[in-house]
């Protein structure tokens, strides 16, 4: 059988097929059930997993040099820009986490043994289209030689279920913006773009209404890969962030910037 969709298995080397991108959701499904009963991913998790290594095509060669830097807030007009970087180019060489289109922060859902349940790509996509048609999601794409190179996740505090604090949250939830993500497709890490991004961010701050802006960096103790995608505590702390208190994982950043 020839293929229209097609993925050489990491760990055992066969190749998997199928003629349309559901067949090979399907084959690759049976094939890791066969061939690898080891794995200890949902039947979800696996079938994100084999579509996301289809539609990503961007590189994962970090370029030496880059061009000029451009941020834009994502309007309705941009959402296309936005899905072709979600779509292909931000997690490319990492398709494990190419499934959340960044709609983790908005909305939490439990599993039956009490963890965040996976949702398909599908799902996660169109809710973020919702949000950022409604407004109730906010970000920043950041452009090189006029190509989505970055992304950085701005929303109110009030829209994201995860970090959300509710009527008793003080300062109110309304009054804050959370960077919950950072995404940068690999050819333009290291150049600078989270801190430009974040610039943005706190420069545009004030004109959005907030009084604060909050971050929630892994505590130094995790071991996260250069996906590193909630920012790091150094960075934000040059950008004025101080401590104000913990999560489970992560550290609450904040810095005031319109004062009341």
């Amino acid at each position: 059988m020839t293929g229209n969709n097609r993925l050489r298995c990491d760990d055992c080397s066969v190749l998997v097929e199928g003629p349309n991108l559901e067949a090979f959701s399907d084959a690759y499904l049976a094939h890791a059930r066969s061939r690898h009963p080891d794995w200890s991913f949902s039947d979800m998790a696996i079938r994100n997993v084999a579509e996301a290594t289809q539609r990503i095509t961007g590189s994962t060669k970090r370029l030496d040099t880059i061009g000029p830097v451009t941020i834009h807030p994502v309007s309705v007009s941009r959402i296309s820009d936005w899905l072709d970087f979600f779509d292909h180019h931000a997690f490319a060489g990492n398709p494990v986490d190419a499934c959340c289109y960044c709609a983790g922060p908005h909305v939490i859902r439990r599993g039956q043994q009490g963890g965040i349940e996976q949702r398909p790509w599908r799902q996660n996509r169109e809710l973020m289209i919702s949000l950022l048609r409604s407004g109730r999601a906010y970000g920043y794409l950041a452009y090189v030689d006029d190509k989505p190179a970055g992304w950085v996740n701005a929303s109110t505090r009030s829209e994201c279920e995860t970090y959300r604090l509710g009527d008793s949250g003080d300062p109110s939830d309304r009054d804050v913006i959370a960077i919950s993500c950072f995404g940068i497709a690999p050819p333009y890490r290291g150049h600078g773009l989270v801190h430009l991004l974040l610039q943005r961010v706190l420069g545009d701050a004030a004109s959005r209404g907030a009084h604060w802006v909050e971050a929630y960096p892994f505590n130094e103790q995790e071991n996260v890969d250069e996906d590193n995608w909630l920012g790091q505590a150094v960075l934000l702390a040059a950008h004025g962030f101080e401590a104000v208190g913990t999560l489970r994982r992560q550290s609450v950043m904040r810095v005031r910037v319109n004062p009341a």
